[in-house]
Parts: C-alpha cells; structure tokens; sequence
C-alpha cells in the first residue's frame, strides 16, 4: 500500500522548505522501492509516466523516455536498432530486450541532454534494460514493476541511493488538476486529448501519402510534444525523438533547436565518428562530449587542447561539406509543433535535416505561405486543429 503524503527533502531548490507530495484523497499512486525522490525527480516521474503509457497503449510496444527538467530529452518504441544505430548510441556491446532498446533510443539520441536523466518505462524493467540503466549516469526510474533481479540491480546503484518508483499501472486521475502560483490557484480540465491516427488526417499539401513508418513516427513526436515544455518542436524517425527543440519563446527557434540535435543524430553515426579511436580509460560522457566537440565546426585553442586528450590519435575533422553531404542523405524524419508556424522559416531549416512529413495545428494567417514551402521540399503536411502547449 501507498501512503496518501511523503515529506520531500526540499522543494525545487534546496531553500525552498519544506516540501512534500499528497493525495487530497485516498493513497499515493506510486512506491518508493529505493532512495528519496526529489520534488523535480516526481515532477519528471509523473510527466514521463504519462508519455510512455501513452505510447504503450497507442502503439501497442515497449516504450520509455529520458526525462530531464520536466521535458523529453528523448523518448521511443522498442523498434530494433541497425549496428550504426547501436555504436551511436554506445549500447552495441549489450544485449537488448525490446524495452532496454526503447531505452537505448531514448537515451542515445541526445546523450548531452540525457545526462542525469529521469527514466519512465512502460513495462516491466527487466534485466538488460536495468544494466542499461545501471551503468548510466541517471537520477532515477518509474516503471508498473520490476523483476526481482532487476530490481536488485537498481537498488545497488548509487550504493542504495537511486530512485526506484513502481507507478500503480491502473491509476487514473481526476479530470480536474490544480496548480498554485503565488498564491493563486488555477485549476482546468487535465489534457487527456488522445493522440491517434485520425489526428493526421487532413493534408493540406500536394502530397498526401504518409507510409506507416511515418504514422508511427509522428505519433511518436506529437506524445512526446505533449509532454514538453513549449513552444516546442520535436524530431522523429524509426520510432524514436531524434531532436526536442523546448521552451522557446519563438517557433523558428524551436525548429532550430530540434533540427540541430536531430542532425547530430544522424552525424554521430558516420563512418568517421563510429571509427574515432579514444584514449583508454576515457569515460563514457566525455566521449559523448568529445564527439559533439568533433562535429563542430569551429573550436577555440582551450577546446581544441581538452578535446584532443580524450584520442590516441588526433582525428582529422569532418569538413562541412562532408557533414553536408551524410545529412543531404537523411530523408523521412517527421516534425511535429505544439502550434501553428506563423512563418514559412521553420520549414525552410526543417528541409536541410530531412524532415519529409509535418504536424502542426494550423490556423496561422500565413498557412498558405507555409503549405507553399512544404510543396517546395516535398513534403506532407497535416493540419491536426490541436494546440498542445505544456506549462
């Protein structure tokens, strides 16, 4: 059984005392099996729970999200990975289940961002996902169970100190929520707006097929946008984020941010960087942050000294034209924006990361200008007439 209040270290900083989590009626949704989560840690845990259980039940596969500061840093389905897919992601020496791969996507996308994450998981963990989990920087995981040895795993982390929550699979809030903001309360109808294939049926473009690959993507990228912090934009492809552009104050800005995370996706598995030979005993986050440095274009002297100690052999960088030229190749990525584009801009930066298939809510007084822009680049768009702004 789950106690309805639990005391919390502090708030969302560590003056902000005391702090807790309650239940106005009845008992907490979730048990802590291990270590004491934070006032943030639950705020990622409850956020990211939503998001894969939205996955799980849409798409019918394992699913899991990399939470950091309330938004996605990542999020995917268990769809298998390719070698290169694996080697970027820094889990081809392991053996995967369809839930440690979802992981893996979800985590390996934007590794900088996932750094420290929050871990939801659909299903229950297993053992490959918790020695995934184990081995990674991480500040804790919600998942409807775990299997004994998983969870043995788990609670040795972080010598007895990572976060392990069970989340009641069958909980089911109240249609109203509540939030307190300087002392005034607000209170609205929760966003259980399902999101479902019929959502990307109206397509405002001269070209209108979307295979199921790309359905499935896009039903990826609008749950996760559901959940992020807007404005926000996100990246898919092959069943997983590959760029989250959240928390701008401008849409093109978002799109900047997506697509460039999204290309270092897809960059970090050219030959090149798959080959770069690193100095024995460099750890897994400063490769991480050595391969960004690489795919730079330009570094000042200090970088260029730190990032040149993590090699056995300095590397010769990938020219611009040469990191041009792999991404030209990249094709089928969906986008997706919690709002309408008010300008054809955000479309003309989607087109150099390989964006063929756009959601978006439409309504803009400049959608003509915007379907005009998709049929330059070939691409489908959909109007779905659904804001999802998060706050």
């Amino acid at each position: 059984m789950c106690p309805g209040e639990m005391s919390l270290r502090y708030g969302m900083n560590p003056h902000q005392k005391p702090a807790r989590v309650f239940m106005e009626e009845g008992e907490l949704p979730f048990e802590v099996l291990s270590g004491q989560p934070g006032y943030i840690n639950l705020l990622d845990a409850l956020n990211s729970w939503q998001l894969v259980m939205e996955l799980r039940r849409m798409l019918q596969q394992p699913a899991a999200a990399s939470f950091k500061h309330v938004s996605p840093a990542g999020a995917a389905i268990g769809v298998p990975m390719t070698p290169a897919e694996q080697a970027a992601a820094f889990v081809a020496d392991m053996e995967l289940s369809p839930l440690a791969t979802a992981y893996a996507r979800a985590r390996g996308a934007d590794r900088m961002s996932s750094f420290g994450d929050w871990v939801a998981l659909s299903d229950t963990c297993d053992v490959p996902t918790a020695l995934l989990i184990q081995r990674e920087v991480s500040d804790g995981v919600i998942a409807p169970d775990y299997t004994p040895e998983a969870l043995d795993i788990l609670r040795k982390k972080r010598d007895g100190g990572y976060r392990v929550l069970r989340m009641d699979p069958d909980y089911v809030p109240r249609d109203l929520e509540r939030r307190t903001v300087f002392g005034v309360t607000l209170e609205q109808k929760r966003n259980d707006m399902p999101i479902g294939w019929d959502m990307f049926a109206r397509r405002v473009t001269e070209k209108q097929d979307i295979p199921r690959e790309a359905m499935v993507d896009l039903i990826v990228a609008t749950v996760a946008l559901k959940y992020t912090q807007s404005n926000s934009v996100t990246l898919a492809r092959s069943g997983q984020v590959t760029g989250v552009g959240a928390g701008q104050q401008s849409r093109v800005h978002c799109t900047r941010l997506a697509c460039g995370k999204s290309d270092l996706w897809f960059l970090r598995q050219h030959p090149a960087v798959l080959g770069l030979k690193f100095a024995k005993g460099v750890p897994r986050a400063q490769k991480n942050n050595a391969i960004d440095l690489y795919l730079m274009d330009e570094l000042s002297p200090a970088e260029q000294a730190a990032w040149e100690k993590t090699f056995t052999v300095v590397p010769a960088r990938l020219s611009r034209e040469e990191k041009r030229a792999w991404l030209d190749e990249v094709q089928g990525v969906v986008l997706s924006s919690d709002a309408y584009f008010p300008f054809r801009d955000s479309i003309d930066r989607a087109s150099q990361s390989g964006v063929s298939y756009v959601a978006q809510p439409g309504g803009s007084v400049n959608d003509e200008s915007v379907i005009a822009a998709c049929n330059e680049y070939g691409m489908v768009m959909s109007f779905t007439g659904v804001r999802l702004f998060h706050h």
